[in-house]
């Protein structure tokens, strides 16, 4: 399972994902995503770009939604965000493959400025596949699997915690808990392996291997992260699935990581991660 640890020859993170490692069910959703984002966003666009299972070659259908990072030349407004939404409702509609479509929308002074060099700046250079336009990895660092990167990425978890339980009193539909489920599973497990990250020396963000990864480091938690990474890949709509995730592992992770590597240094609230 370790094999190269997701690293170049020279100790750096690689980019994960490629166009070529697009699977055929979803070969269609990603011409498609490609000839709606040049049509919406016309001159607004800079780049676009997959992450996510999709380019990774690892998505199920039916199963795995699309994920994808669009980046404006200025600053996104709500218009702009509506024109997301929409997009991403539409090739949702129209591909049973995937389930739902999640769009991150940045402009490029944010993702190339020093506060977002570790994170957003990170994200797109090893995380995300170019789709169209001018990709902004070549704006930006090598990246390694330093503590440095872990506070960075997730040293804002204890944000997320309050967030995350008005959403689940709001949510009111097995849509809506299910996208929640998902989306704090995915972010455990991803704050749980950038915990041990440096001490593993490298990068995966299979949920499974990540899970694994953190047991061994914290045997105690292992279950529950297990747990987490298997509502990450499968959504239940449980609202019992989530309570003792975000009542007991959340808080111990949050503190851990801080007492760890840190706290993330503060954003804009636009720019904090859910």
């Amino acid at each position: 399972m370790d094999g190269d640890r997701g690293l170049r020859s020279d100790g750096t993170i690689a980019r994960e994902g490629a166009l070529d490692r697009v699977t055929a069910p979803f070969a269609p959703v990603v011409g498609a995503a490609r000839a709606r984002i040049a049509a919406t966003f016309g001159a607004r666009l800079h780049s676009a770009y997959l992450y996510g299972s999709i380019p990774r070659g690892t998505a199920v259908p039916g199963i795995s939604d699309l994920d994808l990072q669009l980046v404006l030349h200025d600053e996104p407004t709500e218009a702009d965000r509506a024109d997301a939404a929409a997009a991403g409702a539409a090739l949702d509609r129209a591909f049973p493959q995937i389930d739902g479509v999640g769009t991150l929308l940045t402009g490029v002074r944010v993702l190339l400025s020093d506060v977002e060099r570790h994170d957003g700046g990170f994200f797109v250079a090893c995380l995300c596949t170019p789709l169209l336009g001018d990709d902004l990895a070549e704006r930006l660092p090598r990246y390694r699997p330093t503590s440095l990167l872990a506070r960075e990425t997730n040293g804002d978890l204890a944000l997320a915690l309050p967030r995350w339980r008005a959403a689940a009193a709001a949510a009111t539909t097995d849509t809506d808990r299910r996208a929640l489920n998902r989306r704090v599973g995915r972010r455990l497990v991803r704050t749980g392996f950038t915990l041990v990250m440096p001490r593993w020396g490298g990068w995966t963000s299979d949920l499974d291997e990540s899970a694994e990864l953190f047991g061994r480091y914290y045997p105690g938690r292992a279950g529950q992260m297990r747990t987490a990474a298997a509502l990450g890949r499968t959504p239940s709509a449980d609202p019992a699935a989530l309570a003792p995730l975000v009542g007991d592992l959340g808080p111990w992770l949050a503190a851990t990581y801080a007492s760890v590597h840190g706290e993330k240094a503060p954003r804009p609230a636009a720019l904090r991660a859910v």
